[in-house]
């Protein structure tokens, strides 16, 4: 009896395995090739926007750097001050813009490590790949981002 017991079970289990592992292997490799060429393209994105920022954030500290405190000309074309500072202004936020893009996307790549990826934020349903092919960093589904704009 004792026999009978551990050979059935080691019979199934063997199926299953055979069965899981198989069917497993070929789901699992067209899911890591997916992820593995997603998390190229979020890091070589994070290199693009970092770069940005770096050298948004440096050009506007250039524009500052000879200048004294206060040293602010008006003329009647602008009003509100020179033109260093108004390009200040636009390099500190659009540096801003890119660090932003940044947390997008390693919250994106934080989701393909812990096996969140391509699930909707919101809903929990699986965004498309080709909207994750589209924006890699999506963390929305179409209709949670549109906000139900289609659905009046």
């Amino acid at each position: 009896m004792p026999k009978a017991t551990k050979d059935a079970p080691a019979k199934g289990a063997t199926k299953t395995a055979t069965g899981s592992r198989t069917g497993g292997r070929k789901k699992k490799a067209t899911l890591d090739s997916f992820l593995s060429s997603q998390l190229a393209l979020l890091e070589a994105e994070r290199e693009n926007y970092l770069r940005q920022a770096e050298s948004l954030q440096a050009e506007a500290d250039s524009l500052t750097e000879d200048r004294e405190p206060g040293d602010v000309q008006f003329d009647e074309e602008s009003g509100e001050g020179d033109t260093l500072a108004v390009e200040r202004e636009r390099d500190l936020a659009l540096s801003a813009q890119a660090r932003a893009a940044i947390e997008e996307i390693d919250a994106a790549i934080a989701r393909i490590h812990d096996g969140t990826y391509g699930t909707c934020q919101n809903c929990g349903a699986a965004i498309p790949k080709e909207r994750l092919k589209a924006l890699p960093q999506a963390a929305l589904c179409v209709k949670c981002k549109s906000g139900g704009l289609g659905l009046r």
